[in-house]
């Protein structure tokens, strides 16, 4: 429930009708997203290998430092706390907030009321323990899955009824789209499969750590039928071409099936992903935080678990403060902040590309460590998923590079974030080592 909440988020409401339309036909449309969820599973194994070799709260940040070092995985946590989660959150909380002015709409006020509402409920649900927060992220993500299934029955509905799209929908010609035209496609495809790796986080709090495993795999498989599913939905509903020129395809399907009232529909359905993988991203975002506090005397009150509600308290404490000021740094700049959130992009794939990586390099450094779970066909999938992320960093830097925000060049956002991770790094090892020093006998 946790990895299909944080990766189905809003994401497939809109992108199959930029994927459509790059490429080109229903063959390679369909194909585009069934390709998406078999490089996202040969990801998913490399991270079970990883998961069950080296169990730990902080995911991510624990292989990277295995693997590189201290001060690689600094900057991960420092980038995955200033933009990648919170602002994840923060971003959210505003999707939740556009979609409920629409449901009920609260005046000029509503969207800051909706997105700080969203937070700090969420927050006071996660901070009565792991089992709050995964019961409700059931419910939620319960309620997701079954919007999505109401889309395949909405397409089923037009199918009966006089429908024009339905004939058109086989009709578009199976033409070869270009390479950079399938490439960009693959780019929004592989962006809403996003959020898989999430898993990595609680892999330590599982009572048999193989489970992670198959959590893992059975996720990707749900999600990758639920995917295939709507997509011809969407199709079976709107043709196509409809499809590829909507601007807001699940919408568009809605209101050819149910009229006006599915306009309200979808806009419960996009309120509800937004929160499910919000809570989804709350439960594993902070954990990193916690690990940070582990590894770093000066930051040690991070590290403080709360052994009756299994949770990082402190660290908790301080993400969502965090998205809340985010929330009104929102308010406050605009488009600004969501384009800053999103140009960060590159920080991302840097660091997803170096975990794929750390795969090879603990292979090399601790042949003899036992590993409950090895990726089959090593070091071919690793190479693949690899791959992929390498693809995924140079698309996501050349789309950065070719924006502005503010009148200077998308790219320096990213740079400016790593930046502060240094100065950052070099002020908590300098207070470290003199920790470190107060505290050791005077000889």
């Amino acid at each position: 429930m946790l990895i299909i909440g944080v990766v189905v988020g809003a994401g497939i409401f809109k992108a199959p009708s930029l994927v459509a339309g790059m490429a080109g036909s229903v063959e390679w449309m369909m194909g585009a997203w069934l390709l998406g969820g078999v490089i996202s599973l040969i990801g998913a194994l490399c991270y079970a290998e990883l998961t069950t070799t080296w169990p730990h709260a902080g995911g991510d940040y624990h292989f990277l430092r295995r693997a590189y070092g201290p001060g690689v995985s600094f900057l991960f946590a420092w980038a995955r706390f200033s933009v990648i989660a919170t602002g994840s959150i923060a971003l959210l909380a505003f999707v939740f907030a556009d979609y409920m002015q629409k449901l009920l709409p609260l005046g000029s006020w509503g969207g800051l009321i909706y997105a700080a509402a969203s937070v700090l409920v969420l927050w006071a649900v996660n901070a009565r323990g792991i089992l709050a927060g995964s019961s409700t992220q059931s419910w939620l993500t319960a309620l997701e899955v079954g919007g999505l299934v109401l889309l395949v029955i909405a397409a089923i509905y037009l199918s009966f009824g006089p429908a024009p799209a339905v004939a058109a929908a086989a009709a578009a010609p199976a033409a070869a789209p270009s390479v950079s035209s399938f490439g960009l496609a693959m780019v929004f495809v592989l962006l809403t499969y996003g959020g898989w790796n999430e898993a990595a986080y609680i892999s330590a709090e599982m009572r048999k750590q193989r489970d992670i495993v198959m959590a893992l795999i059975v996720s990707i498989v749900v999600i990758t039928a639920l995917y295939m599913l709507v997509n011809w939905a969407y199709l079976r509903g709107l043709g196509f071409a409809g499809m590829a020129k909507s601007e807001a395809v699940a919408a568009d399907l809605m209101r050819a099936a149910f009229g006006p009232t599915g306009d309200k529909v979808i806009s419960a359905l996009v309120a509800i992903a937004a929160l499910t993988s919000m809570n989804a991203t709350m439960i594993v975002g902070a954990r990193t935080q916690y690990a940070v506090g582990r590894d770093w005397p000066v930051l040690s009150k991070l590290g403080m678990w709360d052994g009756a509600r299994n949770t990082p308290v402190h660290a908790m404490s301080l993400q969502n403060i965090t998205a809340l000021f985010l929330v009104f740094l929102g308010i406050w700049t605009g488009g600004g902040f969501r384009a800053m959130v999103e140009f960060t992009a590159p920080v991302f794939w840097v660091f997803f590309l170096l975990v794929g990586i750390s795969l090879f390099v603990l292979r090399v450094r601790e042949p003899d460590r036992e590993r409950p779970f090895r990726v089959p066909l090593y070091p071919v999938l690793p190479l693949v998923f690899c791959a992929t992320c390498a693809y995924m960093l140079w698309s996501s830097l050349s789309y950065v590079h070719s924006q502005s925000l503010g009148g200077f060049n998308a790219a320096w956002i990213g740079v400016a974030v790593l930046a502060v991770g240094f100065v950052l790094l070099a002020v908590v090892r300098a207070r470290s080592r003199a920790a470190i020093a107060a505290s050791s006998p005077t000889h």
